[in-house]
């Protein structure tokens, strides 16, 4: 399985880091760093369909379905 959020889409982007040292003296990139989203594996209940599913997701999606709900979360990234 990818290292992608089913809901937010959320999947690992490049970074460039620099040191202070570099920061303060002149432009010296130190390279490039795959920084890759926060990803939980979560067993969530449907009580709309009565049935559990097991995902992969970010945090802020599961932040999303405490709020708004699993179903209609679900419902609208298109996952039932």
């Amino acid at each position: 399985m990818a290292k992608t959020c089913l809901i937010t889409k959320k999947g690992s982007k490049m970074t460039g880091g620099y040191s202070n040292r570099v920061r303060a003296t002149q432009f010296n990139p130190t390279g490039k760093k795959r920084k890759y989203p926060n990803l939980q594996k979560k067993r969530i209940y449907i009580p709309e369909t009565g049935k559990t599913i097991r995902l992969e997701l970010s945090t802020k999606a599961i932040k999303t379905i405490n709020k708004n709900g699993a179903y209609a979360t679900l419902k609208k990234a298109g996952l039932i």
